[in-house]
């Protein structure tokens, strides 16, 4: 059987209003108010339904960025767990890397090549500093600038480390060609070069 509507709710008002001698005087009726609409409820899935069979990412795939992230995911993952022996983070690897190639670069220099900001470098710094992995010494053109130099000890933990993430690297592009892999660099590299 249908079901049937509502019937009309009577129309509310504040109540009477009292005078100061009591007498009540008539108050206008508020506005009509509606009856609450019922939402529909969705049929119950059942247990384990999927709602598609399978996820169309072919837009996603068209788009550089989102490809770029995937495939970065991909190595960051085993990136992180590699390195972790070494107590190194891809930005601190690729600070010190960076330093390990260039004695004597600057601060300043690491922030414009990395594109890191000058704040956050300061810290990660300090604490490459206190692991005794890097050390400041006088720049020798300019009195006001440091060189950051890489210790010993930052010397042969960056040369595993390299190594590692190398050898992880190669593991994780295996499907490409030594070739392709060099184009592959080569146009990432003509996006933010």
């Amino acid at each position: 059987m249908p079901r049937q509507p509502a019937p009309p709710r009577p129309l509310k008002t504040s109540g009477p209003e009292v005078t100061a001698s009591g007498a009540s005087v008539p108050q206008a009726p508020l506005e009509p108010q509606p009856a609450k609409a019922r939402r529909a409820r969705a049929p119950r899935a059942k247990p384990n339904a999927l709602a598609v069979d399978t996820v169309d990412t072919s837009y996603l795939q068209t788009l550089m960025g989102y490809n770029a992230r995937r495939a970065a995911l991909s190595i960051i993952e085993l990136f992180l767990e590699r390195l972790a022996p070494y107590g190194l983070k891809p930005v601190d690897f690729s600070v010190m890397s960076t330093i390990g190639h260039n004695p004597g670069v600057t601060s300043r220099q690491l922030c414009a090549t990395l594109n890191l900001l000058p704040p956050n470098l300061v810290g990660l710094i300090q604490s490459l500093e206190s692991r005794g992995l890097i050390e400041r010494k006088p720049h020798p053109h300019d009195g006001r600038a440091v060189g950051l130099h890489a210790t010993p000890k930052g010397q042969a933990l960056m040369a595993q480390a390299e190594r590692t993430a190398t050898e992880l690297e190669i593991e994780k592009t295996a499907k490409l060609t030594p070739a392709q892999r060099k184009t592959l660099l080569a146009l990432l590299q003509k996006i933010y070069l």
